[in-house]
C-alpha cells in the first residue's frame, strides 16, 4: 500500500512529489479541490467529481484544459502506482505559478494534482453507535464573501470550525449560516428526519452541493423515501428523531448527541440505516 502523487502527470511518491513556492494555491490558497475515495478500487461518482471540479474552477477564473479522459487516465495510473486495496483520493487544481502577487496575468498554470493513500474507514463503530457533533459557534461563509459552493482550498473557515469541534470531543462541526440557519458540517452535509419526514438545508442556506447529497437523493426513493429540501435552525437538530451526516469518505454517520443533548434515543434509526443500507446497495452503479 502507498501514498502517492501526480503533479502535472508525473507521478512520485507523496513526500517526494513537490510543488513549487511560487504556487498561487500555497502563497494565497488560491485553488481548488475534490476529495473522492474508491469501491472494489474503482472511484465513485468520478463524472460528478469532475464536473463540480470544473464547476469550482470556473468560478474563481480558471480553466482547465485537460478533458475528463485524460484526466481519469492520470487517476488510474496513480491509483496502480498506489496499490491500494481502497484508496483516499485528493484532486487540486490551482491558478499555477506567479510571482506573489495579484498580478494574475504572469501566472503560468493551472497546476494540477492528485494524490491517492489507503482509505481509512470511519469504523463499524460509528455506525452502529452513532457518532458526536458540535454545533460550533464559527459561521459558514456568507455566499456573498465566499461561496461554500466553491470547493476551494482555502479552509480556515473549515478548520477553525473543527478545531472547536475536537476541542469538545466531537468528530464533526456542525455550521450555522450569518442568518443563524443550519448550514452544513465542516465536511459534510446535514439530514434531519423527523416523523419519518426527511429533510436536509436546502442550497440557499449557503452550502456545499455535495455529491453524497446529491446521490442519496437519487437513491432514497428506493428506499421508500423522498429527501425534500427545507430551511432549518438549531432546534430542529436537537428535536430530531434522527440525524446523520453526509459525505464521501463517512457514506451516512448517524449522529447519536450534539454537544450534550442526545439525538432521538441515542443510537442510530431505522430510517437512517435503510438509507445507509440503500445508498451502499446503489454505490456499484456509480463507480467507474
Amino acid at each position: 500500500m502507498g501514498f502517492f502523487a501526480s503533479i502535472d502527470g508525473v507521478i512520485a511518491p507523496a513526500a517526494d512529489a513537490r510543488v513549487s513556492v511560487l504556487d498561487n494555491g500555497f502563497t494565497f490558497g488560491d485553488s481548488v479541490y475534490e476529495t473522492l475515495r474508491t469501491y472494489s478500487g474503482r472511484p465513485l461518482a468520478l463524472d460528478r467529481h469532475l464536473r463540480r471540479l470544473r464547476h469550482s474552477a470556473a468560478r474563481i477564473g480558471v480553466a482547465l484544459p485537460l478533458s475528463d479522459e485524460v484526466l481519469g487516465q492520470r487517476l488510474a495510473a496513480l491509483l496502480e502506482a498506489g496499490g491500494n486495496p481502497e484508496s483516499y483520493i485528493r484532486m487540486i487544481v490551482t491558478r499555477g505559478v506567479g510571482d506573489i502577487s495579484y498580478n494574475f496575468e504572469r501566472v503560468k498554470g493551472p497546476t494540477v494534482v492528485m494524490a491517492v493513500k489507503p482509505y481509512a474507514p470511519l469504523g463499524d463503530a460509528a455506525y452502529e453507535e452513532g457518532v458526536q457533533a458540535a454545533l460550533v459557534s464559527v459561521r459558514r461563509n456568507a455566499a456573498d464573501a465566499l461561496d461554500p459552493a466553491i470547493k476551494s482550498c482555502n479552509l480556515l473557515n473549515n478548520i477553525l470550525a473543527m478545531r472547536e469541534a475536537q476541542s469538545r470531543g466531537a468528530i464533526e462541526a456542525i455550521l450555522l449560516n450569518h442568518r443563524g440557519e443550519v448550514a452544513e458540517g465542516a465536511g459534510s452535509n446535514i439530514v434531519l428526519i423527523r416523523k419519518d419526514e426527511v429533510v436536509t438545508p436546502p442550497l440557499s442556506a449557503g452550502i456545499l452541493p455535495g455529491i453524497t447529497r446529491e446521490l442519496l437523493m437519487e437513491i432514497a426513493p428506493e428506499a421508500g423515501y423522498t429527501i425534500r429540501e427545507q430551511t432549518l435552525v438549531a432546534g430542529d437538530l436537537f428535536g430530531a428523531d434522527e440525524l446523520f451526516f453526509t459525505s464521501t469518505l463517512k457514506e451516512l454517520a448517524p449522529i447519536r448527541a450534539i454537544d450534550k443533548t442526545t439525538i432521538g434515543d441515542g443510537k442510530p434509526g431505522p430510517v437512517t440505516k435503510r438509507l445507509l443500507a440503500a445508498y451502499r446497495a446503489a454505490v456499484p452503479r456509480f463507480c467507474r
